[in-house]
Order: structure tokens, then C-alpha cells, then sequence
């Protein structure tokens, strides 16, 4: 894998409150890492104009959203995703298939071929353990839970998932090589894991499988962003 492959792959967490803080790190790291992650905190206080800000630096979008909700306002919700010009957004499959089947549907018509965003959906949280599932009734493991529900996603039409980078081979031997994954909980080997339960370093993720790796404070907290980007960069080429 060349240098360029290895920075395609990250997806820089703007997980900033301002839309100030979010315009520096789109300038810092525009051409550097290979995609910019805006959540539901950044999207809240700044709207679709974060979104254009990224697309007009030149920048790609992950909108993070993690649609939830009955199928009609998912399907609609993306749909503006989608006109924004985002490059990946996701849905919960926890939401089911019905939820998830309608928003392909609509997407596709609206955006026939490749011009539509990949749709992505969210498993199991990273933060999220045994006893968190049980809480809520789900008496699966978190690698079950995860395989059953990127199978009904991808019979769902879905592109792919996010998932604990833990989960991705289980999720390439169930769902095959073209579904993409997705994996946040990454930690560089120089970096503290924080609230993450089920981690890998970038390396390990892609050995794994993963095609995209979300990372934030990593990058965001270091003495030099830009030097900590390149260190990741290198951790990657070397697996």
C-alpha cells in the first residue's frame, strides 16, 4: 500500500463545537487525511454549512448522523444527506430492515448509478460491552449482535457498516469482501485509548479489513497534528 492509499483511509472525527474550530481543521488537515467525520454535536450547532465549508476546501463528508427513526423519516433524512453532497452517512440497524430497505429504495431512485453517497450501518457501538447489551435485553455477545446485524443491513441493500475494528474480520467472513466496513475505536500505538472498550491500532484495523478508520483525539490532541497524521500513515504501510 503506497502513502496516498494509507491516508485515503482516515476519516478525521471533527468532533468540535464551533464552526470556527471545525473550518482550522478542515485547513490543517485538508489533503492529509482522506475524509472529514461530522457528527451529531458539530451538525447540531452549525447545520449544513459545515458540510459545504468541508466540500468547498476540498475536502469529502462523512455525515454521522446515525439515523434512527421510522422508515419514511430515515429514507427522507438521507435523502437530504445525500443532496448535500456527502460522500458516506449512516443509519442504526438496530432501525431494522424495513427502515433500512426504504432508504436504499429512495436513494437509488433519486440517485441512480454511483452518484449517491455509501450508506453505512451502525452495529454496535464501540463504547458499548456485554453488560451494556444485556441492559437493554439483547442477551447476544457484541460479536453476535454485530454479524446479525451487518447481514440484515446487507440484505437491506446497505454498503456497509461501521463496527469496533474487533469485528471486521467476522463481518468480511459473513458479509464478503465488497461490503464496506467502517471502524471508529482506532488508537495509534502512541496514543491513550480513552472511552473506547474494543480497540485496534490503525495497522491491526486494516490488516483486519477495515476500509475506513475514524480518528479523532489521537490526531486532535497531539502536540502536532499533523506529524501525529503521518505517524499514523506509517503504522498502517507497515502491517
Amino acid at each position: 500500500m503506497n502513502r496516498d492509499d494509507a491516508r485515503s483511509k482516515i476519516i478525521f472525527a471533527l468532533d468540535v463545537e464551533t464552526f470556527d474550530q471545525a473550518e482550522h481543521w478542515v485547513s490543517l488537515l485538508s489533503g492529509h487525511v482522506g475524509m472529514f467525520k461530522v457528527g451529531k454535536q458539530l451538525f447540531t450547532a452549525n447545520g449544513p454549512d459545515v458540510v459545504r465549508m468541508i466540500l468547498r476546501a476540498g475536502g469529502r463528508v462523512f455525515l454521522d448522523l446515525k439515523y434512527h427513526d421510522i422508515p419514511n423519516t430515515v429514507s427522507m433524512a438521507s435523502l437530504e444527506a445525500a443532496r448535500l453532497g456527502t460522500t458516506l452517512i449512516n443509519v442504526h440497524a438496530l432501525g431494522g430492515y424495513e427502515m433500512m430497505a426504504k432508504t436504499m429504495a429512495t436513494l437509488d431512485r433519486e440517485f441512480p448509478g454511483e452518484k449517491r453517497p455509501k450508506v453505512l450501518a451502525v452495529t454496535i457501538l464501540t463504547s458499548s460491552t456485554e453488560e451494556t447489551l444485556r441492559e437493554v435485553g439483547i442477551e447476544q455477545t457484541v460479536p453476535e449482535m454485530v454479524v446479525r446485524l451487518a447481514r440484515l443491513a446487507k440484505k437491506a441493500g446497505i454498503d456497509g457498516v461501521v463496527a469496533s475494528p474487533q469485528e471486521v474480520a467476522l463481518i468480511r467472513d459473513a458479509c464478503g469482501p465488497d461490503f464496506l466496513v467502517v471502524t471508529p475505536g482506532v488508537r495509534p500505538s502512541f496514543a491513550a485509548i480513552d472511552d473506547q472498550k474494543r480497540v485496534m491500532t490503525p495497522g491491526e484495523a486494516v490488516s483486519a479489513g477495515a476500509d475506513f478508520l475514524v480518528i479523532g483525539r489521537p490526531i486532535s490532541a497531539a502536540p502536532d497534528p499533523l506529524a501525529a497524521v503521518e505517524a499514523i500513515v506509517q503504522e498502517i504501510m507497515e502491517e
